[in-house]
């Protein structure tokens, strides 16, 4: 019996999702776009759009914390312990659907589709506010004035606590 998949469970992209920083919102868009194309795509062919998915989280994630680390949270900050927690999520869910456990991609999909808007809202956001206070740009990754950082000043998710 071939497995279906749940498109009920897509997440929309809509401005309640921004967080305020262009090439973010661009990189979040994309993130929602393969996470509704895998909620659209039945079990048993999600794996190669999966690993496009993944490889795509792996990099955005990437871009987050290296403009973490330029604005001067520290390298062990709650919100890159976050991503690698979903990122060792993921990669678990890929073993698993290659032991056989074809739903699982769609389970994992629907949960991240009920995570994202809380991640965005909460950490994502307060990394954007804290990158507009301190004059980072985000499309060439650099300072205004870099004497308004700190380095490795930061342990917490910007303008929230972890806690």
């Amino acid at each position: 019996m071939q497995a279906t998949a749940h498109p009920t469970a897509a997440l929309e992209w809509s401005s309640a999702l921004s967080v305020g920083d262009d090439r973010m919102d661009h990189t979040h868009a994309e993130f929602v776009e393969q996470l509704n194309r895998l909620l659209g795509t039945p079990a048993d062919q999600q794996l190669p759009l999966y690993q496009a998915f993944l490889a795509h989280t792996v990099a955005h994630f990437a871009q987050e914390e290296r403009w973490m680390l330029a604005t001067g949270f520290a390298p062990d900050n709650c919100h890159a312990a976050h991503h690698a927690t979903i990122l060792d999520t993921m990669r678990a869910v890929e073993t698993h659907h290659r032991q056989g456990d074809l739903d699982i991609i769609t389970r994992l999909a629907e949960a991240l589709a009920e995570w994202f808007p809380q991640h965005a809202a909460s950490m994502d956001a307060g990394l954007a506010l804290h990158l507009q206070s301190v004059g980072f740009d985000s499309h060439t990754e650099t300072l205004a004035d870099p004497g308004r950082v700190r380095p490795a000043s930061m342990s917490g998710c910007g303008s929230v606590s972890c806690g």
